[in-house]
């Protein structure tokens, strides 16, 4: 089953790009769009009602673009929302949530930490997850202005530098093995984060994962777009694009629109 729609990906700014980029490099024929919310970034500091309310708006610009699924590239929106995302439109999504399973069942020292943001760690779905693992001690940090530098363009700034180091070092003086990125935008902080912390403690992202059920979702129920040649990729943001057109290294156009 061949289906030449698009894939759609949203977040609450440039940080969902890493998800994309798994989905691309799994997927290079699929067509492509995504959605840089950053004029509402960040998501993490919204109530849950906020959260629901951008996520919603999103999704129907994606679906009249003819999405065949939606893929929530943004942690804070996936925990808040896709339950109402899921009861409210009939199209398969993908969402993504911290890898507290694959860290806690290989961690050595029964320690492992978490760097995410406020709405992902009060979010019901989170603590739901954790509770599974109440024999791993689980270290939350809220990455506070972590995004918010990101979005701006000073992602090797020291602010950047110091506030990396104000949040790790104590998981580090906890035995952590393991630490889980709990925000799409954070995977593009793993050379600084490694900088900091001990050698043998293994970082952790969804990107992969993600891209992976994406694929397994489109082969399964949607179709995949397996025709090679010429393939559409669009990125839209509703704030400017500098940031975002650097992160894709200048080689994809990006358009500026209010959505």
């Amino acid at each position: 089953m061949i289906n030449s729609n698009p894939i759609g990906l949203f977040d609450s700014g440039i940080g969902g790009t890493s998800i994309w980029k798994e989905i691309h490099q799994l997927m290079p024929y699929e067509n492509t769009i995504y959605l840089a919310d950053s004029k509402n970034a960040p998501y993490g500091q919204k109530t849950k009602d906020e959260i629901i309310a951008l996520s919603i708006k999103n999704t129907e610009y994606l679906l009249n673009q003819n999405a065949k699924i939606i893929v929530v590239a943004c942690n804070t929106a996936t925990t808040n929302a896709i339950k109402e995302l899921r009861t409210k439109f009939d199209v398969p999504f993908i969402g993504i949530e911290p890898a507290i399973k694959p860290a806690a069942n290989n961690s050595r020292t029964q320690t492992i930490g978490i760097l995410a943001t406020k709405g992902t760690l009060n979010s019901e779905l989170f603590n739901k997850t954790a509770e599974q693992f109440q024999e791993t001690n689980i270290i939350e940090q809220v990455g506070y202005n972590l995004v918010k530098l990101i979005e701006e363009g000073e992602m090797y700034s020291e602010e950047m530098t110091s506030l990396l180091k104000t949040y790790l070092t104590p998981m580090i003086e906890a035995n952590i093995d393991y630490l889980v990125l709990g925000c799409s935008h954070y995977p593009y902080l793993i050379p600084q984060i490694k900088e900091i912390l001990p050698p043998h403690i293994k970082i952790i992202d969804s990107g992969e994962a993600v891209a992976r059920q994406t694929y397994k979702v489109l082969e399964e129920k949607i179709g995949l777009n397996t025709a090679a040649g010429e393939h559409s990729t669009l990125f839209y943001t509703n704030s400017d694009p500098k940031v975002l057109k650097t992160i894709l290294e200048n080689k994809y156009p990006v358009i500026q629109k209010d959505f």
